[in-house]
């Protein structure tokens, strides 16, 4: 057999020492690579724990929104705006003039009704000093009875005596019933000129006519002052858009609204499984989308009397054999404890926890 060659021989040699060499480091990172992978679900297990032990006590929802008292600010009187005083934006106190509507259709109304009160009057004085009820007429008719009946005398006289005709006898009849019909129609239009000057319990010293033609005044007048519309209360002015020189206003249709000042509070949809353990006046962090930076105290204020879907326009009917049960939502009202230095605006979105474990 031939002798090996040499070059061969250490080639070979080289190669059974490069295996040794690498054969500790493949079984390392097999070990380095079997701890990573019992490591990384551990460490999940470990966090997921952490994470539900932070869950114990507390309900957390993202589904808040901060709401805000709000007054839509309308006119009891219809006309033309004619004047504004405010914009959107801006802060208002109770009873600053928000606009006026043009007041004079009111002013034409006032003196309208000065006139029906002049004319209330005069028909009283007219009515005081009328001969019905001054008793003229009564005066008279019952002197007409007096001579008819003593005519009747005379004509009674004669006709027993054979000295006058039948007609001029019943002539003389006639002639009584006829005065005292007068003396009865005389008295009537004395009561009933009475009764017009009469005044009744609920105006007591006053006559009908003139107390009716004061209360149209007086309507006349409130509607004059309601051409000048005011805060109710005090806050900030919101959707004036409608809140234009010329705008015709229908009584009772909003024209702009007003945000109270300083009514803040959160709204949050928990899921009614989160109600178990909550009770008005737990303690409760706000945060804010707007300003993550921002965390307010609060507590809970009241919890709804009825899910969203309840309260809806069109309710649920769960009646049908398709049937799916879902998680229903109950509005929480969550009061703000603290004053934040950002503005809070109506509608921003809230993250609310509220801590179920302590006592209220």
């Amino acid at each position: 057999m031939a002798d090996a060659d040499p070059q061969m021989e250490t080639e070979l040699a080289e190669q059974a020492d490069a295996q040794a060499r690498h054969q500790p480091e493949r079984k390392g990172g097999k070990r380095r690579r079997l701890v990573i992978m019992l490591a990384v679900p551990l460490a999940l297990l470990i966090g997921g724990g952490i994470y539900w032990q932070s869950q114990i006590g507390k309900a957390s929802t993202d589904n808040a929104y901060v709401q805000q008292d709000k007054v839509s600010v309308s006119s009891q009187v219809g006309g033309e705006i004619v004047e504004v005083f405010v914009k959107d934006g801006d802060e208002v106190a109770s009873g600053d003039l928000l606009f006026k509507i043009d007041p004079e259709p009111f002013k034409l109304q006032i003196a309208q009704a000065d006139a029906a009160i002049a004319t209330a009057q005069a028909n009283v004085t007219a009515l005081a000093n009328s001969k019905d009820l001054s008793g003229v007429d009564i005066s008279a008719a019952r002197e007409d009875i007096a001579f008819a009946l003593a005519t009747l005398e005379r004509q009674q006289s004669l006709w027993d005596r054979g000295f006058t005709t039948k007609a001029d006898y019943e002539a003389a009849q006639h002639a009584v019933e006829q005065a005292r019909e007068q003396m009865r129609q005389a008295q009537a239009k004395q009561t009933a000129a009475r009764a017009k000057l009469a005044t009744g319990a609920a105006v007591p010293g006053i006559n009908p006519q003139v107390a009716a033609a004061k209360a149209q005044r007086a309507t006349a007048e409130l509607n004059l002052r309601r051409t000048e519309v005011r805060a109710p209360m005090a806050g900030r002015i919101a959707q004036a858009d409608r809140l234009q020189l010329g705008q015709q206003v229908v009584p009772g249709l909003p024209v702009v609204t007003l945000v109270e000042s300083g009514s803040s509070y959160v709204e949050a949809n928990f899921k009614e499984t989160d109600l178990a353990h909550m009770n008005v006046g737990q303690r409760a962090r706000i945060q804010f989308d707007a300003y993550p930076e921002l965390e307010l105290e609060g507590h809970v204020a009241s919890i709804g009397a009825g899910t969203g879907s309840e309260f809806s326009v069109l309710p649920a009917q769960n009646a049908t054999g398709n049937w799916v049960k879902v998680t229903q939502r109950v509005p929480v009202r969550i009061a703000i404890d603290e004053k934040s230095p950002r503005p809070l605006i109506a509608g921003i979105s809230a993250e609310v926890t509220v801590y179920t474990s302590e006592k209220k």
